[in-house]
């Protein structure tokens, strides 16, 4: 395929029907940590202050960190619950401390956000603009509002926001017109972000789930890698959002996907077997998942772009029909360059 061809096919996916799925590796390219930078933050900061029971039991699962990873080390050996709120809790102070810094940029526009030029190139359904993510960090929403859009996140309130899906919904109402004795609504043009790992502005109040920006000095809802992953994901607000994340899936005509690695069981159960069963699919990553390059040699409804290399240049690895090719000197796998090269060329 000559590359005009490549550009047009790819600028013929942003159409109808288009949902999203955003993973850790858009957030690394804005500079937020990855799993592999966690990983060595954790190692250095969790031990101060723990319990005997829980400084032997992590004194266990450090090694197997080093060895094999985060998520594969906690989903071996899953903490106790008092060593899974300071594993939590330091997560959510490295990527909030990170977050802070691009947000103090993208304020005082010196930075736009990836996120924020792909918007102005997707339709915008009366719906909302379907966005999933596994990422705790707020930058989908910043992103949202920097292209002039709402953010629907199913809270409604700026000060302990509280759950709720239909006055969340209704509070983008602009207009109503009434033909005959239909009252048919106008809605504000916004993105649905729809968050099954939590989020860290999210906190519990009295037992209730709800929102607030600022930093306090409590556990944020957040569900880290591993077999807990599970049992968290099934309380409120997590079920909600994964429900709905599901329902976004299942409804889908094609799929966005944004440095997400296919390791997640939560969306998996909808996500994967959609793809497999024909559903177009634009894959865009650093570097392809294991799960993630089989799906893409296995279907010709994926076309998949990741970081390559072939005789000292640099470029881009393409799978489309389930073959490979390499494009020197193109990053297209990095959004920035996407953009740039395909949907603003």
């Amino acid at each position: 395929m000559e590359l005009h061809e490549l550009k047009s096919a790819l600028q013929r996916h942003f159409t109808d029907g288009l949902v999203t799925v955003v993973g850790s590796g858009l957030s690394s390219a804005e500079g937020l940590p990855s799993m592999g930078a966690l990983a060595c933050y954790l190692q250095e900061t969790v031990a101060v202050g723990l319990s005997d029971e829980d400084m032997a039991l992590w004194a266990e699962l450090s090694p197997m960190i080093t060895a094999s990873g985060l998520e594969a080390a906690l989903l071996a050996k899953p903490p106790s619950v008092s060593l899974e709120a300071v594993i939590v809790a330091k997560t959510a102070e490295l990527i909030a401390q990170k977050e802070r810094e691009i947000v103090t940029e993208v304020f005082n526009r010196t930075r736009t956000l990836r996120f924020t030029r792909l918007l102005n190139h997707l339709l915008k359904p009366t719906s909302g603009v379907s966005v999933i993510t596994t990422n705790y960090d707020r930058l989908i929403e910043i992103a949202s509002e920097e292209a002039g859009l709402g953010v629907d996140t199913l809270f409604v309130g700026q000060f302990a926001g509280h759950l709720n899906e239909q006055e969340s919904r209704l509070s983008f109402i602009r207009d109503v017109i009434l033909k005959g004795k239909i009252a048919q609504y106008r809605y504000r043009p916004r993105v649905n972000v729809f968050k099954p790992h939590g989020s860290l502005d999210w906190y519990y109040r009295e037992g209730k789930p709800v929102s607030y920006a600022g930093d306090l000095p409590l556990p944020r809802l957040i569900i880290t890698p591993g077999l807990n992953k599970f049992r968290n994901g099934y309380e409120s607000p997590f079920d909600r959002h994964r429900e709905r994340a599901n329902g976004a899936i299942d409804k889908a005509s094609r799929f966005l996907i944004l440095g997400y690695g296919f390791n997640d069981d939560h969306l998996e159960t909808h996500l994967t077997p959609r793809i497999r069963g024909g559903v177009p699919t634009l894959l865009l990553t650093y570097a392809l998942s294991e799960n993630a390059l089989k799906l893409a040699q296995e279907h010709a409804n994926i076309t998949a772009i990741q970081r390559g290399s072939s005789a000292g240049k640099e470029g881009s690895s393409v799978f489309i029909n389930k073959m490979e090719h390499f494009l020197p000197g193109l990053a297209l796998w990095d959004l920035a360059a996407f953009i740039s090269e395909v949907l603003e060329p």
